[in-house]
Formats: C-alpha cells, structure tokens, sequence
C-alpha cells in the first residue's frame, strides 16, 4: 500500500499510526495518572473536612461540654449540644453548603452506636477492622458500591481518647439519667479508653471523581491533537520545500540523461536552472547536488569531445574514401587504356 503513494503521503500515513498508537497509550497512562490525581483530590477534601469536624468536636469536648455542664445539671437536664459528634455533624451540614463540598456525605460510622443512625454496615465494619487490627493505619481510601451507586470514601479510625467520653458510654448505671432516659440503655455502652469504636469516613460520588478525570483527558486529547495537526502540516511542508521539490529537478535530470534523444545542451541547460540552486546548500541534498553538477559538466566535456572526435574520422573517412575510389579508378582497364592512349598521342606530339 505504501508503495503506492507518493513521499509526503508516506510521512503522514506512518505518522498518523504512531500518533494512535501513542495517543492510545498515553490516553490510558494519562487517564489513570488523571483518576489517581482526581482521587488525591478528593482525598485531600475529604481530610481537611474531616480536620474541621475533629476540631468542633475537640472544641465541643474540652470547652463547650464542660461549661455547659458548670451552669445545668446533667442528671435531670441532658444537652445534645454536649455531644461532640452531634456538634460536627452541624457544623458538617453548614460546611456542605459551599458547593465544592455539597455532594460529601459524613458519617461516625460505629460498631455500638448511641444513635442508631451511625450503626457502622458490613463495609464500614471491615473499616474499622483493618483500623484495629493495624494501629499503624491512619487512613484508608479507595471505592465502594451501594444502592447501585459508586462512592468515593476516605476513612479514618474513630477512637476513644477522652475519659470524658466513658461518662456517658461506659456503662448505663455511670451514665447521667438524662442520658439514658434519652438514648435507653441498650446501644452505645461498654465503649473503653483507646478503643477503636468505629470509623470517620466521608463519601463523595464517584462520578465527580471521573468526571472531573475525564474532562482533564478530554483537554489534553483535543490539544495534544491539535498539535499533532500543526505538527503533521509543517511536516509535510517542510518535506516538500527540503526534500521533495529538491528531488524533483535531479530525478527528471537523471530521466533526461538515461535518454539517448536528449541532448547535452538540453541537460545542461536543466542543470543550470535547477541544480546550481541546490548545490549551494550546505546539507546532504547540497552534497548530492554538487555531485549532480560534477557529472553533469563530465557528460558535457564526453559528449564534446566524442563530437570533435566523431568529425575527426569523417574526415579520415571520407579522405581514405577518396583514395580508395582513386585506386579503384586507376586500376580499371578502362583507365589503363586511357592512360596508353595518352602515351601514344604524347609520342606523336614530341614527334
């Protein structure tokens, strides 16, 4: 098939199938190198929320909570506002209404939850598994699948730090009355110091995650090919002003030469006009050109040379010609004959 076309044709066939091929290659590259930096994104989002959660909950817990219980009484009167993950939930729903955080879902999700809405299911559960079993872990992300739905999540461990978090979930008969009259004395106890109870983990919808990858490949497609278009029509006008129109006069010098019919003036006269332009480059196509004139102006000098050369023996040969037909004459007896008549009449005449 190459064969068929011309140079230029050639040059961009092959480089149209290199730029597939690496446009393939690199698309792919690209786009998981473009999901890995979407997903450190959300990741990091999802990190500096949770760092703003633990920070009202740190707040709530060491300054909120203990005054609150300094003015009322906690065994008669119990303030949700006390507890520290009620306070970051709000706060949380406040942060969501900044529309880069508005599709985060937060949730405290816990094996022995006092709220019944943060019981950890099977997938948070092996969380908090890996979390406990590995005290080294400080998070985990990566994606999960429910209700059809693909989630980006980015999980830390949930854990008991603060003695004043057993006042309430220890044991229900340590708890205040309040407390219990509230929450029942079923969930949420038995929880100790240290203890890994559970995982904070935020979700975001996977969709934003590719997303926001394939919008970033799609750019980098529509200008990588951009360039390659500019790219492939300088090429071809580089070809054609560097290599081809200078192939063009030394390929139809080369056919003038293979045909007898064509005179040496005729060439040098396309030498002339085509390769003395060429012949001044300094690159490789200036060396081939040279070489052109060089054989040029020998075949010129040959061809006048056997021209002089060719006159010469027409001259020799119309010379011994002559001769020949001389000889020929003075040995034919009609000749001799004469030559005998003339003797005799010039016998008489001296008489």
């Amino acid at each position: 098939m190459l064969r068929r076309l011309n140079l230029a044709s050639q040059f961009t066939l092959i480089l149209s199938i290199i730029f597939m091929i690496g446009i393939l290659i690199g698309g792919c590259l690209l786009s998981k190198a473009l999901e890995n930096k979407a997903q450190t994104e959300m990741t990091y989002r999802a990190q500096l929320a949770m760092q703003l959660v633990n920070a009202v909950k740190s707040y709530t817990s060491n300054d909120i909570a203990p005054l609150l219980n300094s003015v009322t009484n906690s065994e008669s009167r119990f303030i949700p506002e006390t507890v520290p993950s009620l306070s970051g939930r709000r706060v949380f729903d406040r942060f969501k209404q900044d529309w880069k955080y508005k599709d985060l879902i937060y949730k405290d999700a816990t094996l022995n939850p006092t709220n019944l809405d943060d019981k950890a299911d099977l997938f948070e559960a092996n969380l908090v598994y890996k979390f406990d079993q590995n005290r080294d872990i400080t998070s985990l992300s990566g994606f999960r699948s429910t209700g059809g739905e693909q989630l980006f999540y980015s999980a830390q461990p949930l854990i008991v730090n603060s003695p004043t978090c057993l006042k309430c979930h220890s044991q229900p008969e340590a708890a205040p009355k309040s407390h219990v009259t509230l929450y029942g004395t079923k969930n949420g106890y038995g929880w100790k110091l240290h203890q890994i109870i559970g995982t904070q983990i935020i979700y975001v919808p996977a969709s934003e995650v590719f997303d926001n990858a394939n919008k970033a490949l799609f750019i980098f497609v529509s200008i990588f090919i951009t360039i390659f278009a500019l790219v492939i029509i300088l090429i071809n006008y580089l070809l054609k002003w560097r290599v081809i129109q200078p192939l063009k006069p030394m390929a139809q010098l080369a056919s003038y030469i293979s045909e007898d019919t064509v005179g040496a003036n005729d060439v040098r006269s396309l030498e002339r006009s085509a390769l003395t332009k060429i012949a001044k480059r300094t690159d490789e196509f200036g060396y081939l050109g040279r070489v052109f004139q060089k054989m040029i102006r020998d075949i010129y000098a040959r061809e006048q040379q056997l021209t002089h050369q060719l006159q010469q023996l027409q001259v020799e040969i119309d010379h011994t010609k002559r001769q020949r037909e001389v000889a020929e004459i003075a040995e034919s007896d009609y000749f001799k004959n004469l030559q005998k008549t003339a003797k005799e009449i010039r016998k008489q005449w001296e008489k």
